[in-house]
């Protein structure tokens, strides 16, 4: 389905002009309708979030097999830099027993997280921090979807004039969040843990070098999109 069908498609007849105007001006149909489907579930967006993509479905999928598998009954989740909340959504949806925190920098994503979280009928702890700063407890899992893009990366006009660069570049050649998120992890996570990241396709290899720099003997598992890209790092040690 084109944008423009699956505009046709969600707006009624009197917005439908106007709405096509901001396609043709290079706003992404998500935006203009207000909502994208992540996991199942209707998840709002705005330009103070990024629009959640297939792959990070796929950080989900993954993420609950490992919960489901490892861990009995209820279970403490940290989502860094949850934007517009969808991660920390479809976990809780998928799985009761998962407590989640959910943190951003951002007061604009948290207010679009918070409402989706009403909307989705399900109860998260939002922490307005950079990162995990001023949190104390520890949890049994961090999954993390951070800014991963470095700023001479080129990508698509419509991502880089429409979502918030707050939320797609980092320094460091985008390793930047990963090595702050690792950096103090062992404060925050239980003995028994498991970490979940996306990551950009040619950054794996880097991304390991710091999870060894931090962690003591973890098992690392890369895993590939449908596409058959690197885009998925979970570490753990339940072995």
């Amino acid at each position: 389905m084109t944008d423009l069908e699956y505009l046709e498609k969600n707006v009624d007849k009197k917005n439908l002009k106007k709405a096509k105007r901001k396609l043709e001006k290079g706003i992404p149909v998500q935006y203009i309708i207000g909502n994208v489907d992540f996991y199942g579930y209707k998840i709002n967006v705005n330009k103070n979030v990024l629009i959640p993509r297939f792959e990070t479905e796929e950080l989900v999928e993954n993420t609950l097999k490992y919960i489901n598998k490892y861990f009995k009954g209820n279970i403490e989740v940290l989502d860094i830099g949850t934007g517009s909340g969808c991660i920390s959504i479809a976990l809780k949806k998928q799985n009761e027993k998962i407590n989640i925190t959910a943190t951003d920098i951002s007061k604009k994503a948290l207010k679009v997280a918070k409402h989706n979280s009403k909307r989705n009928n399900v109860n998260i702890n939002f922490i307005h921090t950079n990162l995990y700063d001023g949190i104390n407890n520890k949890f049994d899992c961090i999954i993390s979807n951070p800014p991963y893009i470095s700023y001479d990366e080129k990508i698509m006009d419509i991502v880089y004039n429409n979502e918030p660069h707050i939320a797609l570049f980092a320094d460091n050649k985008g390793l930047y969040y990963y090595e702050e998120i690792l950096r103090n992890i062992n404060k925050i996570i239980n003995d028994k843990y498991l970490i979940c990241f996306e990551i950009g396709m040619n950054q794996a290899k880097d991304i390991i070098s710091i999870i060894n720099k931090y962690l003591k003997n973890p098992t690392i598992e890369v895993k590939k999109d449908l596409q058959q890209r690197d885009r998925m790092i979970f570490i753990h040690n339940f072995e």
